[in-house]
C-alpha cells in the first residue's frame, strides 16, 4: 500500500509539473493515464486489469469525444455502429423470448464479475440500477429511459408475429451490443462482453416483451 501511495504521489507530481511547464499532449496525458491505472489496479481473481487496459475502437473514439465534450462525427459514429452489429449473435434456435420471471430475476440481480466470483459464476443484468421496468419496483435508476410498458407502448401484442419482428430483433441487438445502435451507449455490451448467456438474454427478452409479464400490464 505503501509503494502504491508513493507511485500515485509521484505521477501526480510529475502531472503538476507538466502542467505547470505546458500543458501535456493527449499522447502524453494518455500515457500518463496509463501508468497510473497500472499503479492503482491488479488482477485478482476473475477481475483482470485487461477490463481497463484492453480498449477498443469504439471505446476508444467515444472515451475521446466525451473529453473534447463533443459527439461523435456522423460518419464515424455509423461505422462504429455498423461494426457493432456485425458482432450480434442472434438466437441459436430461432426463440428469441425465454421465461419473464426469470427475467425479473436477472434484472434485479446485480451480482458477478467481482474478483470475488467464481468464474463460472451467475451474473445478473443489474437492468435496476438504470431504468424503471416494473411498476412494482419503487428503486430504479434513472440513467437509461424507462421501460414500463416497453412491449406495450410498442403494439407489440404476439412477439411471436410477422407484425412484432423488428422491435423483437432491435430489442435483441441492444440487449446483445447496445453500441450497434447508439456507437457511444451507456448500456453495457451484455452479449458481446459475455456479462449474459444467450439463455438469460431470452429471459429478459420476455420480461421486456411477453404480453403476461408485469411490464405490459
Amino acid at each position: 500500500m505503501k509503494k502504491f501511495r508513493v507511485v500515485v504521489l509521484s505521477l501526480a507530481a510529475a502531472a503538476l509539473v507538466v502542467g505547470c511547464a505546458t500543458s501535456p499532449s493527449g499522447a502524453e496525458a494518455d500515457k500518463l493515464a496509463a501508468e497510473m491505472v497500472k499503479a492503482g489496479f491488479r488482477t485478482e481473481g476473475i477481475a483482470r486489469i485487461e477490463r481497463l487496459t484492453a480498449i477498443d475502437e469504439t471505446l476508444q473514439a467515444c472515451n475521446a469525444a466525451d473529453v473534447a465534450g463533443k459527439p461523435l462525427d456522423a460518419a464515424l459514429a455509423k461505422r462504429i455502429e455498423e461494426a457493432n452489429l456485425k458482432t450480434v449473435k442472434w438466437p441459436s434456435d430461432g426463440k428469441f423470448l425465454g421465461d419473464w420471471k426469470q427475467g425479473e430475476q436477472i434484472a434485479q440481480s446485480g451480482r458477478g464479475l467481482t474478483w470475488t466470483d467464481a468464474a463460472n459464476a451467475v451474473n445478473g443484468g443489474n437492468c435496476y440500477n438504470c431504468h424503471q421496468i416494473s411498476k412494482a419496483e419503487i428503486s430504479f435508476g434513472t440513467i437509461g429511459p424507462s421501460l414500463y410498458h416497453y412491449g406495450r407502448i410498442r403494439g407489440v401484442s404476439d412477439p411471436n408475429s410477422a407484425a412484432a419482428r423488428p422491435i423483437v430483433e432491435y430489442t435483441w441487438g441492444k440487449i446483445w451490443n447496445a453500441k450497434a445502435y447508439n456507437a457511444c451507449s451507456n448500456m453495457p455490451r451484455s452479449g458481446h462482453m459475455g456479462n449474459l448467456t444467450e439463455q438469460q438474454i431470452r429471459h429478459l427478452m420476455a420480461l421486456l416483451l411477453d404480453p403476461a409479464s408485469p411490464v405490459n400490464q
